[in-house]
């Protein structure tokens, strides 16, 4: 097999171009992301052709990337993994050996190791979000924070409600795959689902609606649910808003890190992620995934309701030790 030059920029053009046909925005923008650091590693070393990969030559990457980047083993396996389908790919349009994807090598990783344990937790959200509903009442912030901690929705899932979404008689949201107007679900029509609202969560939409949301609509006639008086908020809005309401001293705690609130750079709400103590949306997944379960609701009905599947709670997002959940069998063991 003869092999066709191609300098690593305009391989990752053709790959990302394919990719964008066949998955979501989100996995497009990660696989840009990690492989731009594999194209300013070639820049570095003067690869300008690719054919001129090796396997001791991705070897010296992951190294250069672990040091770089001072990554965990979980990101290093991911960043490697994602290198991995780059170069099978790159076999496919002849511009590296065959087989060469095998000489990737990236590290083991345990369930365990693989299993990310920050998380929400029910008392800091109960003072989040009393705080909100005292000093911040019915804010795109209060309801951003409302919807995610008692709906355990992702923030796309957020991002793509819109007002007609939410019915008050019924005190539900419904959830759709809207990609051909800028709102997809992680999952896709699997990911499509309506989720029951507390009579709570409803007086925050209700007043949200009729006294602090902004008139607009995105440019696609559409009422979002959650807008600003720019349109529809980006997940990066969300991601920031989440990283603001829970900075300790944002909520009326003391800081846990020794800081004055006079220089400390992350009081201000353009620096917030500063904070060590300040987490992004996922935690409240996470968070209120393992608050449910650690209620006793049946497993089952938080993985339709967080449209996320048993395996996956068990290894990502339950948080209970080995013995609270034997408690929580005996307890329904008990019954019978």
């Amino acid at each position: 097999m003869e092999l066709e030059p191609i300098d690593p920029e305009t391989a990752l053009e053709l790959y990302i171009a394919e990719k964008e046909t066949a998955v979501s925005d989100a996995t497009v923008y990660s696989h840009k992301s990690r492989l731009g650091f594999f194209v300013e590693w070639c820049e570095e070393r003067d690869i300008e052709n690719l054919n001129e990969l090796t396997g001791r030559r991705l070897q010296e990457f992951r190294l250069w990337r672990r040091n770089v980047g001072d990554l965990t083993k979980v990101s290093e396996k991911t960043q490697m993994d994602t290198v991995r389908v780059f170069v099978k790919w790159l076999e496919s349009v002849d511009a590296v050996e065959q087989d060469l994807h095998l000489k990737v090598r990236s590290p083991d990783v345990t369930p365990r190791e693989n299993s990310r344990d920050v998380m929400l937790d029910v008392e800091d959200a109960e003072k989040v979000l009393a705080y909100l509903e005292r000093y911040d009442y019915a804010s795109i912030r209060h309801v951003t924070a409302t919807i995610l901690w008692h709906t355990m929705i992702r923030m796309g899932a957020a991002r793509s409600l819109d007002v007609e979404d939410y019915d008050p008689e019924e005190q539900s949201l419904r959830l759709r795959h809207r990609p051909e107007t800028d709102t997809p679900l992680k999952n896709k029509q699997r990911g499509e689902r309506i989720i029951a609202l507390s009579s709570e969560v409803c007086l925050v939409l209700d007043d949200w609606l009729r006294e602090q949301r902004p008139a607009q609509t995105d440019e696609y006639g559409r009422r979002p649910l959650l807008t600003t008086n720019y349109g529809r908020v980006h997940t990066g809005t969300i991601r920031h808003y989440c990283y603001q309401v829970t900075r300790p001293c944002e909520y009326g705690q003391e800081c846990p890190h020794d800081r004055s609130p006079d220089d400390c750079e992350a009081t201000d709400d353009s620096d917030a992620s500063r904070c060590p103590s300040s987490l992004s949306p996922h935690p409240f997944r996470r968070g209120a995934i393992t608050h449910y379960l650690h209620s006793d609701v049946p497993e089952t009905a938080v993985s339709d309701r967080a449209n996320v599947t048993t395996d996956v709670i068990d290894q990502h997002y339950d948080q209970r030790s080995q013995k609270e959940k034997m408690e929580q069998r005996r307890q329904y063991l008990d019954k019978l």
